[in-house]
């Protein structure tokens, strides 16, 4: 089935829009907050979700306003209980500030996330560098309420914010020849020391890759922000891309190049380790991990004497929407 005709989504997976109106409660007091976003923390009181107590990343001020507009309850959102806050911005993996899930919570804080530029190149008409406030602001952003599933085995359920990735490539205009596109994360030793260390398996910089009808798909999104608020630096600001039925470590953060390609672009984690991770990293909960099974996945908060363990869900719960994307693929073969 086909997402974005009528009645494409399931009507349980709908949020009502009751819900949403009263999720768009934003916060009014733009001053005080520009003021606050110099230090780059701020605390929640008032947003439409009750962050208070939690440390939020502001943003720059004009990703603040963005995120104040009112904006149009999504048909693409879940409304299965969505993971505290603490948990989505403290259990992380970006290897780029860490190996530990508290790594980048913690080293990430002074992260420069302003000004920032992406290139978009390669099989495009109209290849060109953007800043990202240009990139972003001829769009209107909109929330998404998706599972993530990790390759590791746990799963969050995130309210994320932006722009559908088939939007942004359509300004650049793919050619006949763009089969694939390519995304690269910021290469800077300087801020993140992971890139830095001699006992990473990466190849720095990051890479991650989709095939064009992936990256076109409406639930293909790019994320300027989480729960009403901006990317925090750990979650991979100030700009990520967010593929809901494929594993977590396709959705690549902190993204200073896109670009379009003819062929397969090459992955860091394919490169890494090519036996157990591919190119295509559908949630499959029939095949398994090499060192572990994919069959349940823990979804966070998970207490360890009482954890929440559940089935896994073929495409992480959209195969109505994407399955039609790998007809006659041997998913097996093309993991």
């Amino acid at each position: 089935m086909l997402i974005g005709k009528k009645q494409s989504v399931p009507s349980w997976e709908i949020t009502p829009e009751s819900v949403y109106r009263q999720r768009r409660q934003f916060l009014k007091g733009a001053v005080a907050l520009g003021g606050l976003a110099a230090s780059g923390q701020l605390f929640a009181s008032s947003a439409g979700y009750d962050l208070s107590g939690e440390q939020v990343y502001p943003g720059p001020e004009w990703l603040q306003q963005a995120l104040g507009a009112e904006r149009t309850p999504s048909p693409y959102s879940t409304r299965e209980s969505l993971t505290p806050y603490r948990l989505v911005t403290g259990h992380n993996n970006f290897y780029e500030f860490g190996m530990g899930k508290g790594d980048p919570k913690r080293y990430a804080q002074r992260f420069r996330t302003d000004p920032w530029r992406v290139e978009i190149s390669g099989e495009v008409a109209k290849p060109a560098h953007y800043e990202l406030e240009d990139l972003i602001q001829p769009h209107a952003l909109e929330e998404r309420i998706y599972r993530m599933r990790c390759v590791e085995g746990w799963s969050m359920v995130i309210p994320w914010i932006g722009v559908p990735l088939a939007d942004i490539l359509k300004r650049a205009e793919p050619t006949s020849r763009a089969k694939y596109v390519e995304f690269v994360t910021l290469m800077d030793p300087d801020q993140m020391h992971g890139q830095r260390s001699g006992f990473s398996t990466i190849d720095w910089p990051y890479r991650e890759g989709l095939r064009i009808d992936e990256a076109m798909h409406p639930l293909t999104l790019m994320a300027v922000g989480l729960y009403d608020h901006s990317l925090p630096p750990q979650n991979g600001a100030p700009f990520r891309l967010v593929v809901p039925w494929k594993y977590g470590f396709k959705s690549i953060k902190s993204i200073v190049s896109i670009r379009l390609t003819e062929t397969m672009p090459a992955t860091s984690w394919n490169l890494s380790a090519p036996q157990e991770y591919g190119f295509y990293a559908n949630v499959n909960p029939a095949v398994d991990h090499p060192r572990w099974s994919q069959a349940t996945e823990r979804r966070l908060p998970s207490p360890l004497f009482n954890p929440d363990i559940i089935d896994t869900q073929p495409f992480n719960g959209y195969a109505d929407e994407v399955a039609h994307l790998y007809t006659g693929m041997d998913l097996r073969k093309w993991y």
